[in-house]
Order: structure tokens, then C-alpha cells, then sequence
């Protein structure tokens, strides 16, 4: 009767004492209290206005969401910056006569990740993604949006798997 006991208080311990060392989005153990993301600069042989501070604030708000450090402007535990390097438009089909009939844009950001209590860990990478959209369609205001919203969703998320997650 008592080990039936023993084990009764045990398992309880040892499930919420492992909750230390992962958490249900994925990032185990983070040796850090806050992080920094500097703006990032828009590089790009085609600049199109406005897209680095939506990246900036993008990965902001992933981070954010999805971890339990603090946000700050100096000094943070964890620091990403980086620049936008790419920004292109290219047809990807073509109509009969030889029209496009998609185009692609698509977006490579350099992210140079610095984690200031485990330097083993840091990394300077290239993260890129893609949004298809129709010929017809002019990429601007709400369709622009929806292309950012798709791109960056995915690069974010890239960079917090390659940072945090370790995916």
C-alpha cells in the first residue's frame, strides 16, 4: 500500500516538474528573459515601402505570442536583425499567347540570430518564401496585404523553429 501511495504522489511531481523543460509550443527550455528584434532593413533591389517594419513587427508579434520572454528595445536576451535582401515579381505561367497568367512574388530575408547566455546557438541564415497570385491582379493595398500576411506568417515562423523550437 505504501509504494501504491508513493506513486500516487509521485507522478503528479514528476508531470508538472517536466513542464519546465517543454511547453506546448514547442521550445523546451529558453535560457533567456527578454528579446530584441532590431528594425530590419529593406535591401531589396525593388524596394516596396513599409514591408521591414511590417517584418519587424511580424516576428515581434510571433515571438510574443508564442513565448513568455519580454519584449525590449536594448539588452535582450535573445536578439534578431537582419535586412530584406530580396524582392521580386516574376511571371510563373503563361496564357496561350503568351501572356502571364501568374505571378509570384517572393520575399529572402538574412536573419542573424544572437543569444547572448548560449553563443553555441547562434546563426546567420537565409529564410524566403513565395505568394502566387493572378495576372490581372495589381499588388497593392489589400492584396498586398494578404501576400505579406501569407510570406511572413511562414518566414516567422521559420525563424522561431530555427531559433527557439530547434525544428
Amino acid at each position: 500500500m505504501k509504494i501504491k501511495n508513493l506513486i500516487l504522489i509521485l507522478l503528479p511531481v514528476l508531470f508538472f516538474s517536466s513542464c519546465k523543460y517543454y511547453n506546448f509550443t514547442g521550445t523546451g527550455k529558453i535560457d533567456a528573459d527578454s528579446f530584441q528584434v532590431n528594425f530590419f532593413q529593406n535591401n531589396a533591389d525593388l524596394v516596396e515601402p513599409g514591408i521591414e517594419r511590417t517584418f519587424t513587427m511580424a516576428l515581434q508579434d510571433l515571438i510574443q505570442n508564442q513565448t513568455s520572454l519580454s519584449l525590449t528595445n536594448e539588452g535582450g536576451d535573445l536578439i534578431y536583425e537582419g535586412e530584406i535582401v530580396d524582392y521580386r515579381i516574376s511571371p510563373t505561367t503563361a496564357t496561350a499567347d503568351q501572356r502571364a497568367a501568374q505571378n509570384r512574388l517572393y520575399i529572402a530575408i538574412n536573419v542573424r540570430f544572437i543569444n547572448k547566455n548560449t553563443p553555441e546557438d547562434d546563426f546567420e541564415k537565409r529564410f524566403s518564401f513565395y505568394y502566387d497570385y493572378d495576372a490581372n491582379v495589381q499588388l497593392a493595398g489589400a492584396s498586398l496585404t494578404e501576400a505579406l500576411d501569407v510570406i511572413y506568417e511562414r518566414i516567422t515562423q521559420d525563424v522561431f523553429n530555427e531559433s527557439l523550437a530547434k525544428w
